[in-house]
């Protein structure tokens, strides 16, 4: 798997573990800091996948500015609501000439562990793209950051290491919506 397709899967893990809209009236609680595990499964991404994530109130706050401007250039109706469980979000999205509308709950909490549950229909999907896509998310906070990592850090599959500093990077992956 090439350095390209672990950052793809490493942003949409992100994208799931700290989901932001452009009309969001409810702010998500910040994690709580220190070490978090987060393993992605479903049927869109092919593979398990599970990064550790280094991260404070402030790199949580960061993470959030960072994705919101890709929510506000690519979907139209995101709206995250506040539930007796947690939260749900839905979103119709377009990039790269593909309309996914998506639905995901959030159950759980920011300080030991939550689940995203993402369901999502594409229309006119690209090649190689299901048309429809279920994921997991699964989060766990497995205690203080390691000696040596500072906020920000993620270890990716294969050991590839990489700050959330690097999000500029990590958006230039993405195709720009039209």
């Amino acid at each position: 798997m090439s350095r390209i397709e672990l950052s793809r899967i490493w942003l949409l893990a992100l994208l799931l573990a700290a989901p932001v809209t452009a009309a969001q009236a409810i702010d998500l609680p910040t994690r709580k800091p220190g070490l978090w595990e987060l393993k992605m499964q479903g049927s869109g991404s092919g593979q398990n996948v599970a990064i550790q994530h280094c991260t404070d109130e402030t790199i949580d706050k960061k993470m959030n500015a960072a994705v919101q401007p890709l929510a506000t250039e690519s979907c139209s109706t995101p709206a995250i609501q506040k539930t007796a469980t947690g939260y749900v979000n839905d979103s119709v999205c377009k990039v790269a000439g593909m309309t996914t509308t998506s639905h995901a709950e959030i159950t759980g909490d920011f300080n030991s562990a939550y689940t995203v549950k993402v369901t999502s229909r594409n229309e006119n999907p690209l090649p190689g793209v299901p048309k429809e896509t279920a994921t997991t998310l699964e989060a766990k906070w497995l205690g203080p950051c390691k000696d040596g990592q500072r906020p920000g850090d993620i270890v990716m599959p294969g050991g590839i290491k990489m700050n959330i500093a690097d999000m500029d990077k990590l958006k230039a992956l993405l195709p720009k919506a039209k």
